[in-house]
């Protein structure tokens, strides 16, 4: 029997593979599924099934392009509603791979379907349990991500009886999860990507809780903020989408100088994902910029328009990259690079904007002595409330798509952006400007920079915190 851990790092997701006797399974699978072809190659193995613990809202799954290019039989858990062929397992049903066995385990909680696969070895031994997102290292799935009758209330009392129902397995299997640290689907996440159910039974609060009333509140207590783009992913996984290989067809095609000009004359987007510092350098006028060095797809997925057609700008190599990773948070809609990249754009003698970078200490000098100077901070909300520069404006970038909002700021205003790295304030010097806001300046370094400069005033927000 093989074990293998799949991970995009970037959205904090994990896949797994798993071969015994030349027969092989998929669980959540990633839209890309080039690794899951080349596992099954190399072990010699047909993939037979692909296990969905649920219906996911967070990325594409590769469930059509690998069932078209397999065979292999979609599994979901009860009630799982999606609008396309599958296979609804039973609670307690078992599928063969091999000479072990897997038996879907129905934990709704964080979703109606959700579902665990438990796998037993030719030996009768339950060895790994795959828990999805209905149990985490150290926490679980977050349970307010549906809607209609079922209240985030009623999903977290789900939730209860299900982790009750994993305390109560027989046998001490190694526990897989479908998320782990860096994912937005739950908090206190483990830094670990496997455990043990004896290990979570002592280390994971949730198990210690008896009392149904206080695991709700527990649960729903200072959840993370839900992107934006996590219905519209939802959507993408029930309804069906089209393949991989026809996406990348379209997105993949180099653009003269000229035709990109004729898109960009269309009011296509255009997205720039090189590095920071070459994009505050020189880029076209109107791009978005979202790196490919920090959490690009998440934002992508809470920035970007998914009905706008769209056309990128990239470092050199990095065009399929780009695309795939669009791809896996469900951009379908990518018309092409230009060819050449910046270069040509620059080269031709066409227009370029720039992002001008100030220091901390020179933030520190411009305080007190501009009038018009207004610090913008695009952190969360409650990074907001734990540490900030007095008289600073807390505009989250997530919240950076309500133009209205960017609207309140005046022209005369110098206004200096910050977040906690660099990498979010680009984004947001990127908006403002495409918004048509000039007099701007990025803080170069991190906000622990800028609270060790001396003359730089250091405030909480109370109300925030509570």
């Amino acid at each position: 029997m093989h074990i293998e851990q799949l991970n995009i790092t970037s959205l904090g997701e994990f896949s797994y593979f798993i071969e015994d006797s030349g027969e092989a399974a998929i669980i959540d699978p990633f839209r890309e599924v080039g690794d899951y072809i080349a596992l099954a190659k190399k072990h010699s193995a047909t993939i037979k099934f692909i296990f969905e613990t649920h219906i996911h809202s967070d990325f594409v799954s590769g469930h059509f392009d690998l069932e078209r290019l397999t065979g292999a039989r979609i599994i979901y858990g009860p009630g799982a509603g999606a609008w396309f062929p599958f296979y609804s397992a039973s609670d307690n049903e078992t599928f063969m791979i091999g000479n072990v066995s897997i038996t879907a385990v129905h934990t709704p909680g964080h979703t109606l379907e959700s579902t665990c696969y438990l796998l037993t070895d030719e030996h009768k031994k339950p060895v790994y349990l795959f828990t999805g997102d209905t149990l985490l290292i150290g926490n679980a799935g977050r349970p307010e991500l549906i809607s209609g009758i079922d209240t985030p209330e009623s999903l977290s009392s789900n939730l209860f009886d299900s982790i009750a129902k994993l305390s109560n397995l027989s046998g001490n299997p190694i526990i897989y999860p479908g998320h782990g640290q860096g994912s937005t689907y739950g908090k206190d996440m483990s830094m670990k990507k496997s455990s043990t159910l004896d290990e979570q039974k002592k280390e994971n609060p949730l198990f210690s809780i008896v009392s149904r009333e206080e695991f709700i509140k527990t649960i729903l207590s200072t959840l993370p903020q839900v992107p934006v783009y996590f219905p519209v992913i939802a959507r993408i996984n029930r309804d069906g989408y089209q393949s991989l290989d026809s996406v990348k067809a379209k997105a993949l095609t180099g653009l003269s100088l000229d035709d990109f000009q004729r898109k960009i004359a269309e009011n296509i987007i255009i997205l720039d994902t090189r590095k920071g510092a070459d994009f505050k350098q020189g880029f076209i006028p109107g791009a978005l910029f979202i790196g490919l060095e920090g959490r690009f797809a998440q934002w992508a997925g809470s920035l970007l328009p998914f009905h706008q057609r769209m056309i990128l700008l990239v470092e050199k190599g990095k065009e399929e990259e780009t695309v795939t990773r669009l791809a896996g948070v469900g951009f379908d809609n990518v018309e092409g690079y230009l060819t050449g990249g910046f270069d040509t754009w620059k080269k031709s003698g066409n227009a370029i904007d720039m992002i001008i970078d100030v220091d901390p200490d020179e933030l520190a000098m411009d305080i007190p002595f501009d009038p018009q100077l207004l610090v913008i901070d695009v952190r969360t909300s409650a990074e907001f409330g734990e540490s900030h520069v007095s008289g600073s404006m807390n505009m989250s970038l997530a919240e950076m798509t309500d133009l209205a909002m960017i609207a309140q700021l005046e022209e005369t205003q110098n206004i200096y952006v910050h977040c906690s790295i660099g990498y979010r304030s680009v984004i947001a010097c990127s908006i403002l400007k495409k918004e048509g806001y000039h007099n701007i300046r990025n803080v170069n370094g991190t906000f622990e920079d800028i609270k060790g400069q001396p003359g730089i005033i250091i405030e909480k927000e109370t109300s925030v915190l509570n």
